[in-house]
């Protein structure tokens, strides 16, 4: 079996799900790359947890994990079913604890990507939860502890922003950031297209930017993951490198 690609997404507003824009248009281009995926793992910013969590049901709930939006968004259902048994084998995987938890569902950070690259939900799909007592270097490890999901036809999808902080959004920047959003995030572009991976996880080295790229690790973390399971042979392509309401960036990678 070829081994799979893994991909960390921007996936910034929930209305990405229904409206065309050129981040919609990147999001469809990857199911053209991708050899279809036995099972998709998601490890969404909105999965924030007490620990690492694993949902390993056969069916998940679509869940409206934001509010004020129109009702149209309401209405989008994501029907795939779930993984169970690569559920248990991330179980095995990850070193360390990990609970079992079928609470939660498909949040947005999930689907609001998935309803565009695969909109007939025949995949299945299952989440990992985003730990934020984890350091990044233990985030980090736990990718690398899922590379050999790869190896197993798995897509590993990181769902997140670079930069991500909301008490800092501008809405008359629709398609612009701050000059420190910029700067961070070609501070992790810079490191990543260098493989510089021990610079993207000591992410303070960026300097003051740093402080404001976002104030927990919640959407930062999914690229931890994404990173640690890559290696070296992995060619990087990056996408939807823009930014959006000043602090938010939409830079997104795919490794193959």
């Amino acid at each position: 079996m070829n081994k799979m690609p893994v991909v960390f997404i921007g996936h910034g507003s929930p209305m990405n799900a229904i409206e065309e824009n050129q981040y919609v248009e990147e999001w469809r281009a990857l199911r053209e790359k991708i050899p279809k995926p036995e099972a998709i793992l998601s490890i969404s910013a909105h999965w924030f947890t007490d620990g690492t969590r694993v949902m390993t049901t056969d069916t998940a709930k679509t869940i409206y994990d934001m509010y004020g939006f129109p009702e149209e968004l309401y209405r989008v259902v994501y029907n795939a079913k779930g993984s169970p048994y690569y559920a248990q084998e991330v179980k095995s995987l990850i070193s360390r604890e990990i609970m079992i938890d079928n609470s939660w569902g498909y949040d947005h950070g999930t689907w609001s990507i998935l309803h565009r690259v695969y909109p007939e939900a025949d995949i299945p799909v299952f989440q990992l939860s985003v730990d934020r007592y984890a350091s990044a270097a233990q985030h980090y490890r736990m990718g690398q502890e899922l590379y050999k999901l790869r190896e197993q036809g798995v897509l590993i999808l990181g769902s997140g922003n670079v930069v991500h902080n909301l008490s800092r959004i501008d809405w008359n920047k629709e398609n612009e950031g701050y000059s420190w959003a910029e700067e961070f995030d070609n501070y992790i572009y810079e490191n990543i297209l260098e493989r510089r991976n021990n610079n993207v996880i000591d992410y303070q080295k960026a300097g003051n930017s740093s402080s404001l790229a976002f104030t927990t690790m919640d959407h930062f973390a999914p690229l931890l993951y994404v990173l640690g399971a890559t290696n070296e042979q992995d060619k990087i392509t990056v996408f939807n490198k823009a930014y959006a309401l000043g602090s938010l960036s939409m830079t997104s990678y795919f490794f193959e």
